[in-house]
């Protein structure tokens, strides 16, 4: 009679388990390789900030203005067809034709990465990109991935790095 009642429970219980809602998964693993996906600049904010705490840097906070140069790369580079800071000319030009005020500015660019965690991943494992994301005196960021559907690379990201 135990056993049957044990049973009874269990059963009850794993009856009220499927009902439980597992959690989303975090956003930095979100595919970018789609026409519905949206970017979370927080989330890459964050894991930035943390990135750059753990090396002894200050963290990066989101702004508006480099979120909308970074966009405005990557839609450059998926309508080219072509990975390169250039596309839209050099970022010095680009911050100046803007108006925006940066005193420092560096720029991550990349393309076939389909989610903020291997584009993140892969920043950090090349030297040159890994020095961007610690480059002291930078305190915001803007960052685009653009899903190109018809092109080689398919996702193309910006990172812009920089200071007022």
């Amino acid at each position: 009679m135990r056993a049957a009642v044990a049973i009874a429970g269990l059963l009850l219980l794993g009856g009220c388990m499927a009902d439980t809602k597992a959690p989303d998964q975090p956003t930095m693993y979100l595919s970018m390789a789609n026409g519905g996906a949206t970017l979370d600049p927080q989330a890459a904010a964050s894991m930035i900030s943390l990135y750059r705490q753990n090396n002894g840097l200050g963290a990066v906070a989101v702004d508006p203005d480099l979120m909308k140069l970074a966009e405005e790369q990557s839609q450059a580079m998926a309508a080219r067809n072509k990975m390169d800071h250039d596309v839209k000319g050099p970022l010095e030009k680009r911050l100046g034709a803007s108006g925006y005020p940066a005193k420092l500015a560096v720029e991550n660019v990349s393309a076939g990465y389909h989610t903020l965690a291997e584009a993140f991943s892969g920043w950090r494992d090349s030297p040159p990109h890994k020095a961007n994301m610690l480059k002291n005196g930078v305190t915001k960021l803007g960052i685009a991935a653009i899903y190109a559907p018809n092109t080689k690379y398919k996702v193309f990201w910006t990172l812009i790095l920089a200071s007022t």
